[in-house]
């Protein structure tokens, strides 16, 4: 294996599991949650407690993911802008675990319990962040996958 395509990896792991959370922000943000809402003889309470589990269990593997990006960044050697880019994944991450989802848990939980929620912004917010997630994803993705790229490889004679 040559020298330039060995120091890659990172690279190609990084990208790696970029595209896999986006493959799974996408399953489970945009395909699997609206369908539910679909679905005649699931109740409004049923889908909604399936939704908060469902977005429970997602949070903890993104926060894997975004552990499994920034180790491969880590190792990546020139990273500025995959790292601003994991950055902002992460600032988003944040904010959704410890401010949006818990706003959210007690609308579904207030909802489920048969008392009156009135419609707020937190939804749309979640969505626009979800939205805003994934392009950013997409961003990372088509970066270090352009890394890869032979016309991205160094010549054999050229300094690193």
């Amino acid at each position: 294996m040559k020298r330039h395509t060995i120091m890659k990896l990172p690279e190609a792991a990084a990208a790696f599991v970029a595209i896999l959370w986006l493959g799974m922000l996408l399953g489970v943000s945009f395909i699997a949650t609206p369908v539910k809402f679909e679905a005649p003889s699931l109740s409004l309470p049923v889908a909604l407690e399936i939704g908060r589990a469902t977005f429970s269990l997602f949070s903890r593997i993104e926060w894997g993911m975004a552990l499994l990006l920034i180790l491969s960044l880590l190792a990546c050697r020139r990273r500025t802008l995959s790292g601003l880019l994991a950055a902002g994944l992460v600032a988003i991450l944040i904010a959704e675990t410890f401010w949006l989802l818990p706003i959210l848990d007690a609308r579904v939980e207030a909802i489920i319990s048969g008392a009156p929620a009135p419609a707020g912004w937190h939804h749309v917010a979640y969505i626009g962040i979800e939205i805003i997630k994934a392009a950013a994803l997409v961003a990372l993705s088509i970066h270090l996958l352009s890394r890869l790229s032979p016309a991205a490889t160094p010549s054999e004679g050229s300094k690193p």
